[in-house]
């Protein structure tokens, strides 16, 4: 196989891995089902403590991450981790 004929691996909607001859648009890591842009800081930065690599997975969209269950990065996608908080985790007691 010629390189420009590389494989990626990509989680689909049902959370399942797929092989793609197109990178995804957004990555994510596995043990914490959080996804998020690429050039992601808190990303990149445990990329390069080599920690995170083992776990990293890619979507092809923010929707298919969203229906294989993983969440938005509050580091680099704010305005859609606010959204999903606000949808996802319950109300703390009022006292």
């Amino acid at each position: 196989m010629a390189s420009q004929d590389k494989l990626y691996i990509l989680i689909a909607d049902d959370g399942k891995p797929y092989s793609s001859i197109s990178p995804g648009a957004l990555g994510g890591h596995r043990r914490t089902r959080l996804y998020g842009r690429l050039d992601c800081r808190a990303a990149l930065a445990a990329i390069a403590r080599g920690g995170y690599v083992n776990h990293r997975v890619f979507f092809v969209s923010e929707e298919t991450a969203i229906k294989a269950g993983y969440r938005p990065c509050a580091i680099c996608m704010p305005e859609q981790y606010a959204h999903w908080k606000q949808t996802h985790l319950k109300p703390s007691c009022q006292k």
